[in-house]
């Protein structure tokens, strides 16, 4: 049997600080020759705030180089950017097209940003976990660190494969 596979990645919003090294980074160096690793910039679901597109361009080769100088080793592991490949937002879609409204309308993370965007709350935040659902379903991730408030969305991939 070969390794178990881990996803994960951190959004382009800025440069890395000390929690995402903490938190995540570290722990992806220190286990990666254990596993068979896909670290990736998830610049789509960055998009689903305001931005500037310079900037956000800029910052997703920032943070992959980051994720290089932090100790990411290119032989155990694979790094790369969310939106360059398509077949993220082609099962996104998909998933969507299955995926009740009321599902969505539900989650947490949605309520408490859909606030904070007043009237011009946008759909890519209301679809946020079906995008993340597709990045985990596309890479058949057997691990996939993810913080408390996005564990609704494991759920929902339950019920997506007990259907």
């Amino acid at each position: 049997m070969g390794k178990q596979r881990v996803l994960s990645g951190v959004q382009p919003t800025g440069n890395l600080h000390l929690g995402n090294y903490l938190g995540a980074i570290r722990n992806w160096v220190e286990g990666q020759n254990q596993y068979e690793n896909y670290f990736c910039v998830v610049d789509l679901h960055a998009i689903t705030a305001p931005h500037n597109p310079a900037t956000l361009a800029s910052d997703t080769y920032t943070i992959a180089a980051l994720y290089l100088a932090c100790g990411i080793d290119l032989e155990y592991s694979t790094i790369f950017v969310q939106s360059h490949v398509s077949a993220h937002t082609e099962l996104a879609w998909l998933l969507n097209c299955i995926t009740p409204i009321n599902w969505l309308e539900d989650m947490i993370q949605f309520k408490e940003k859909a606030v904070k965007q007043g009237e011009n709350v946008n759909a890519g935040l209301l679809n946020y976990p079906v995008l993340m659902a597709a990045d985990i379903l596309l890479y058949d991730a057997d691990k996939v660190p993810v913080g408390e408030d996005q564990n609704s969305i494991w759920n929902s991939l339950a019920i997506w494969s007990s259907d």
